[in-house]
């Protein structure tokens, strides 16, 4: 009997579940509001209830499952399985997850990062194809990244290894959630973007519909930007050039210290894709070593929202290698 996973992708919002095969291929998919009130202390509890209650749905049995892998916010320590400081679920003390999931569902356990998750996702089932030396950065609210290096993610001696939002693109730049100056993490997620667009529009006195909008106090997205980008508005292309400049120069830098095979790059503002990624690339071009940039490629995330459940599900194969 083919041997199943599951795989979990906790969210701020939105808890997503996933059964798949060992070969990474889904075959059910459910979602769960995440309740973060009292301190987040719902979130386990409802995580076990809905694992069970779906094993007896689908009429599966426990011996079918080789184990659960998750991805949530917040720092991981994943030998102990466990978090502190995932602000978004107000989990602010230590969380004992592991403990907790293996003892209410009786199976095995592994947790990781989100965005490293997402990473593995993506290296194993989309555009990272297999690879042993991936990137992957996601632009979301923030923005977060995993490293593959000799076909291990990359955690550092702290869990910190990843963070490529952290990159300082703009020494003295606008001041980041970390404390920190100018990281990349202020100009190319969704909300850095903005914040680029409404400084721009500041300053800028020419004809724009970007400018309007901005002026006229109406809401402000990145896709927006893209969307008036890709029309010609020619402020919306100015905070375009500059977000793909960022970018182009976080890749490179990330690729000339590993020169990876592939630099995926994933999350909400990647959907403006091909007209993000050519700019990119043209960054990339400017700033990279030369062998890197011949040996390098960078290419759009294929996976969108399932990249995060199918690599959760991916750390519950270490079960099967620490068997053997």
């Amino acid at each position: 009997m083919n041997k199943k996973l599951i795989g979990v992708d906790l969210g701020g919002t939105t808890i997503k579940f996933a059964i798949l095969t060992d070969q990474g291929e889904i075959q059910q998919k459910w979602s769960l509001r995440t309740n973060i009130l009292d301190e987040g202390s719902h979130i386990v509890p409802d995580i076990i209830e809905s694992i069970n209650h779906h094993i007896d749905l689908y009429k599966m049995d426990r011996s079918q499952f080789i184990g659960i892998g998750m991805g949530t916010p917040g720092t991981v320590n994943r030998k102990e399985g466990t978090v502190i400081g995932a602000y978004n679920l107000n989990w602010k003390t230590l969380q004992p997850v592991k403990e907790q999931i293996e003892k209410g569902t009786g199976l095995k356990f592994a947790l990781d990062n989100d965005a490293n998750c997402a990473g593995l996702g993506e290296r194993w089932k989309g555009a990272g194809h297999e690879g042993d030396d991936v990137v992957f950065i996601t632009l979301g609210t923030g923005v977060g990244g995993g490293i593959i290096a000799n076909g291990k993610l990359v955690h550092g001696v702290n869990g910190a290894g990843g963070e490529v939002g952290h990159i300082i693109v703009e020494p003295n730049g606008y001041e980041c959630t970390c404390g920190n100056h100018g990281c990349l993490e202020q100009y190319a997620s969704a909300t850095g973007i903005v914040h680029l667009a409404q400084d721009a529009a500041e300053e800028y006195e020419g004809n724009s519909r970007l400018k309007a909008m901005i002026d006229n106090g109406d809401e402000i997205t990145a896709k927006i930007v893209f969307d008036l980008a890709k029309e010609n508005d020619f402020l919306a292309n100015e905070v375009v050039k500059k977000v793909t400049y960022y970018l182009g120069l976080a890749c490179a830098n990330i690729s000339n210290t590993l020169n990876p095979e592939t630099v995926v790059i994933g999350g909400g503002v990647s959907a403006a894709g091909e007209f993000l990624l050519k700019r990119v690339q043209q960054n990339f071009q400017k700033f990279a070593f030369p062998t890197v940039r011949t040996s390098t490629q960078l290419k759009l995330a294929q996976l969108g929202n399932d990249a995060g459940v199918i690599g959760a599900a991916s750390l519950a194969l270490d079960f099967i290698a620490d068997e053997k």
